[in-house]
């Protein structure tokens, strides 16, 4: 429960907060509508990765996550980045092209 107010002390309302800050403040110019120079506009960097890539899910059983996952964390690495590690693997003993090649130059 709250104290009961003392004696001759007036709890403020909103609204006679805002009528006492008006009386005593003069007025405000009137407002103006200011333009922002953007200048010219810049060439976006390359988008991000999320913007380009095709997003795919993997299914992983919980001892291979947590293997992968510690993994990461012992080479402070993001499970992402082995994940490409890997595939890069894959792909070298397939005997296919790497990523680095296949982002570099045409995809195709």
């Amino acid at each position: 429960m709250s104290k009961p107010p003392k004696p001759g002390l007036v709890r403020p309302n909103l609204a006679s907060i805002v009528a006492a800050s008006t009386a005593t403040s003069r007025p405000l110019p009137s407002a103006e509508i200011v333009k922002l120079d953007v200048g010219t506009p810049r060439s976006r960097p390359s988008t991000t990765l999320k913007e380009r890539a095709r997003q795919m899910s993997v299914y992983l059983e919980p001892p291979v996550y947590d293997q992968l996952r510690d993994i990461a964390h012992a080479e402070r690495a993001k499970m992402h980045g082995l994940m490409l590690e890997a595939l890069d693997l894959l792909f070298k003993q397939r005997g296919a092209r790497s990523i680095r090649h296949l982002t570099d130059g045409d995809s195709r």
